[in-house]
């Protein structure tokens, strides 16, 4: 059997084993919240779908060529991001305790009016939208070239297969098999590492002193990192979607349980990188690695690729179909018709992406400099601000980010000179802004009352 039949037995294998697993879903608290026998996720299972849904294709990736980067101190920053679950956790549990919030949308709704909402509501659904096809190409890239018709196969198929068994029981399909993707992913994290660390004599010395612990060699991207996870989790329904489904204390442990195990995958998976970098392997740093060990790493690697983005399409698919049926709905019981919908309408447009080039796409991400305005929104959620608040610092961060963006800043702006020194800088003018200018608005605006 060819390698290539190999993976694709592993893609359908895995697949069509989460469709008849996953719970059929009947009613609106199952098909939306993950209920099932009216009981609602515990720690386990909500820490497990929290974990495996940023543990997505895309980001192992990143960790692994940050790790061939900049060496250890490359897996522990992208591994920053990852405080976005503390940040989020205890921010929701809050708002849920003390101001009696059932949702993202309903705080801002009730605090900030309708058109908070519509601006919100477009930044997470680029998001949503943006995840679809930004991991299935992930995949597509282990099948064929970019633009071959392997790579379009690999994509389409993967993406229905997953689209069936998440259409089949929503929220409850994707918190059930996040528990199997999690458990899957680790065992073959574990596997993947017993390949790699006997060629070191099972050391971990080499690795943990790969990198130079300096602004210029990825202590840079670990401060942006540390800034953008103030405002980063809460443009991510997938992560703050899961933070009203249970009860507070379940979601506190579960939030900081997560920050935990999702932190140690991305940097023990920065390995892999690290290891292309100490043997100067060169591309892609799983697709090197892969490669240096031959087809049962490949097809590791593809699994474990298989693995992450399912859980992000199914999860990304279940919070789509959530905002569309409840929090932009204003029926007395959801229509789980209406979300199953939703689903399909997202898929579709999510995979026309994949058919132009990705890379003039990738401008249109909503990236985390873009949404730096969200922090004081929610991190001083409890502060009582003028309604015009919300527009100054998020709609500003978004102009003011992507105008430092798309137009550098002088040299002598940059802090240190490391690849992301601009970058860096930018987030720490952009961050100051909205904070001022959300602080600001209280002087200058009547203040509402919520």
């Amino acid at each position: 059997m060819t390698t290539t039949l190999l993976q694709w037995a592993l893609v359908l294998a895995s697949s069509i084993t989460l469709f008849f697993v996953s719970p059929l879903a009947r009613t609106a608290p199952e098909f939306f919240r993950g209920a099932r026998n009216e009981r609602t996720p515990n720690t386990l299972f909500l820490t497990s779908s929290l974990v495996i849904s940023w543990l997505f294709a895309k980001s192992i990736t990143n960790a692994a060529n940050l790790g061939h980067s900049f060496g250890l101190v490359g897996g522990v920053a992208y591994a920053g991001y990852y405080l976005s679950f503390l940040v989020a956790g205890f921010v929701i549990v809050s708002m849920r305790n003390k101001g009696g919030y059932r949702s993202i949308h309903h705080f801002l709704e009730s605090k900030f009016g309708a058109s908070a909402v519509v601006v919100f509501t477009l930044l997470i659904m680029i998001r949503l939208y943006n995840e679809i096809w930004s991991n299935t190409i992930v995949i597509g890239s282990y099948f064929g070239a970019q633009g071959s018709t392997e790579y379009y196969v690999a994509i389409i198929v993967f993406t229905l297969l997953t689209l069936a068994y998440t259409l089949k029981g929503g929220m409850s399909s994707s918190i059930m098999t996040d528990v199997i993707q999690l458990s899957l992913f680790v065992v073959l994290l574990t596997v993947i590492l017993g390949f790699i660390l006997p060629q070191y004599g099972g050391s971990l010395k080499p690795f943990v002193s790969s990198g130079r612990w300096k602004l210029n060699q990825g202590v840079d991207l670990l401060l942006v990192a540390l800034v953008q996870c103030f405002s980063y989790p809460f443009h991510d329904p997938v992560l703050t979607d899961r933070g009203f489904i249970s009860d507070t204390r379940t979601t506190r442990r579960a939030y900081i349980r997560a920050a935990v195990i999702g932190s140690l995958c991305i940097i023990f998976f920065s390995f892999v990188g690290i290891f292309a970098k100490l043997n100067a392997l060169t591309g892609e740093a799983p697709v090197a690695v892969a490669r240096y060990f031959g087809v049962p790493m490949l097809l590791l690697m593809n699994l474990i690729m298989v693995t992450s983005a399912s859980s992000t399409l199914d999860s990304a698919m279940a919070s789509f179909s959530k905002l569309i049926s409840i929090d932009l709905s204003r029926a007395v019981v959801p229509s789980v018709t209406r979300g199953r919908l939703a689903m399909i309408v997202l898929t579709i447009l999510g995979t026309i992406p994949v058919f132009f080039d990705p890379a003039i796409l990738s401008a249109t991400t909503i990236s985390g400099t873009l949404v730096l305005g969200l922090a004081p929104v929610f991190l001083c959620w409890n502060v009582r601000v003028p309604r015009l608040a919300f527009h100054l610092s998020v709609v500003g961060g978004v102009l003011l980010g992507g105008f430092l963006t798309f137009f550098p800043l002088p040299e002598s702006w940059r802090l240190g000179n490391g690849k992301y020194g601009s970058l860096l800088s930018v987030n720490l003018i952009t961050t100051a802004f909205c904070f001022l200018a959300f602080a600001g608005s209280a002087l200058f605006q009547p203040k509402t009352h919520d």
